[in-house]
């Protein structure tokens, strides 16, 4: 699960004015330095996210998945939210052998963000504890319950550039993990916003790995952002691509 909470990115609007969309946890596989104002909710969708690896034995495996994240803002900076992955379809070709297929839900948690009520409009921190449930079928579940407390900083240059970096530490399910990432965000118009990412992940007991790549928002509307991104392996244990498109939805 470290490679799958990776990267970060968080869109240059992400400070923004009471009036305006907040920032959304899509695209990158991170948080958002920032939580949703109480009583606002949003959705988003990964429709679907892509994956594509080959191993040392020349097992090939490629992977199709769908995740949903339900955020609500409780006030005081806090926020609320439950995520799942319903559906998900795994094909390993073997070298010689036959190849097969598997389908099934993924795994569904909890968690609790909280942004901490800085002082400067350029800084934004957040923290994110979460629980992971081994709910999902045997091909696409962790198989035993995880936590995870994750930090996010935003620096704002001004209002095109900002850079953010993201920690997080996993336990549990035999997996004790820790995952780091930078990221350069651009918004290139009031609509369209793109950011560049790298991510490392050490693991106990097994190879670090590591991860580069970018990605895309646009807002064809003031309460909906669509989004792709793509991330590469850089190393011989890490997955060789990662891919997604997504789609978020704000309501108030």
């Amino acid at each position: 699960m470290g490679l799958l909470l990776m990267a970060m990115t968080v869109p240059a609007w992400a400070q923004q004015d009471e009036n305006e969309t907040p920032a959304f946890d899509r695209p990158g596989l991170g948080f958002a330095a920032s939580v949703l104002p109480a009583g606002g909710v949003a959705l988003e969708l990964g429709l679907p996210d892509y994956q594509r690896d080959r191993d040392d034995a020349g097992t090939r495996s490629t992977e199709y998945g769908t995740d949903v994240r339900l955020r609500v803002g409780l006030g005081s900076q806090l926020e609320l939210q439950a995520f799942g992955s319903p559906w998900n379809y795994l094909r390993e070709a073997p070298r010689d052998a036959p190849a097969t297929t598997a389908r099934g839900a993924g795994d569904s948690g909890l968690a609790l963000k909280y942004a901490l009520p800085l002082q400067s409009d350029r800084h934004a921190v957040a923290l994110l504890a979460s629980s992971n449930f081994g709910t999902g079928s045997r091909d696409f579940s962790e198989g035993g319950t995880q936590y995870e407390l994750g930090a996010s900083y935003e620096l704002t240059f001004n209002e095109r550039w900002s850079a953010a970096l993201y920690g997080n530490a996993t336990r549990g399910a035999g997996e004790d993990a820790f995952t780091w990432s930078p990221s350069l965000s651009l918004a290139a118009t009031d609509t369209v916003s793109a950011y560049l990412e790298a991510g490392f992940t050490h693991t106990h007991g097994e190879p670090a790995t590591s991860v580069a790549g970018a990605g895309v928002t646009w807002m064809p509307s003031e309460r909906m952002q669509l989004d792709a991104s793509l991330d590469l392996g850089l190393d011989r244990d890490s997955p060789d691509l990662q891919a997604g498109l997504g789609v978020s939805l704000y309501f108030e």
